[in-house]
């Protein structure tokens, strides 16, 4: 299964009326998580994000695809 690069999130249960409500409580969710954060304890709440969120992906080809797209142009 390729990686999925468009707008893919939802709230199981929940009606949006708009396409990019979903991506909107995401982005309003992490900011969230990282209030009153120092800068330290932020890049602590990412890497560990980002294993939480590899290991439930759990495909080792679709985390490599990932990680190349997330590197480049940086």
């Amino acid at each position: 299964m390729p990686l999925n690069v468009k707008a893919n999130f939802f709230e199981p249960g929940k009606r949006y009326f708009r396409a990019f409500s979903p991506g909107d409580d995401f982005y309003e969710a992490l900011i969230e998580t990282h209030r009153d954060l120092s800068d330290e304890q932020s890049a602590m709440v990412n890497a560990k994000l980002v294993l939480l969120l590899a290991n439930h992906i759990g495909d080792i080809s679709i985390l490599r695809e990932a990680m190349k797209l997330a590197r480049e142009g940086v």
